[in-house]
């Protein structure tokens, strides 16, 4: 009997041994993953991000990004092929297209002559009134079409255009037009009539019966 209970105890110390030599494996195993792990190389940066192994290659490319020239802008030329100065002129609502060119002094609005376009001696007088203030009275020949508004606006606008044409035309002139004012559009219009009221200001009849 004794003999039996040795013999079960060595078969399960037996049994036990193996057991542990296998928690020593996987406890093993596991220092190795860690080590494993640890040890992993870093992230490399490209070598497109990586910085010039000299200040030679530096140099190259500051004279790459230096050899880069600004895109020229082409300017658009004064004048067209018959010689004239375009310019465009606003007041109010009325639009004035005007050409000018060296001749005579005589002034052409929409086909008609400017005297008999414009009666009004005032009108007539503000159209002249940059050649007048440049001192160049009878030197060009003006064409120009005018659309929209009435006859006051229509000369305040051909005498905007008249003047941008003229600084067009002799850039030395363009301090003096402007000093005048002619060369700002005026930028004053008809103020829209308001709620409640007859007009822009103007107010209904009021009735005190």
């Amino acid at each position: 009997m004794v003999d039996k209970v040795e013999k079960v105890e060595e078969k399960e110390v037996a049994k036990k041994a193996p057991a542990k030599k296998t928690t020593a494996k996987k406890a093993t195993a596991k220092t190795e993953v860690k080590v494993e792990t640890v040890k992993k190389p870093r992230s490399v940066k490209s070598e497109a991000t990586a910085k010039p192994a000299t200040l030679a290659d530096a140099g190259l490319k500051v004279a790459k990004t230096a050899e880069k020239k600004p895109v020229e802008k082409k300017e658009k030329p004064v004048k067209d092929a018959q010689g004239r100065i375009y310019a465009t002129g606003k007041r109010k609502t009325s639009i004035a297209r005007v050409w000018i060119k060296a001749g005579k002094g005589s002034i052409t609005v929409n086909g008609k002559d400017y005297e008999s376009y414009f009666r009004r001696p005032i009108l007539q007088m503000v159209i002249n009134q940059p050649f007048g203030i440049a001192k160049r009275e009878g030197a060009y020949d003006v064409v120009a079409t005018i659309v929209g508004g009435g006859l006051s606006g229509q000369a305040g606008a051909l005498k905007h255009g008249i003047s941008k044409a003229l600084a067009l035309a002799e850039p030395e002139l363009r301090s003096v037009i402007k000093q005048a004012g002619f060369l700002t559009r005026d930028s004053r219009v008809v103020e829209r009539k308001h709620y409640g009221h007859k007009k822009a200001r103007r107010s209904f009849q009021f009735s005190k019966r």
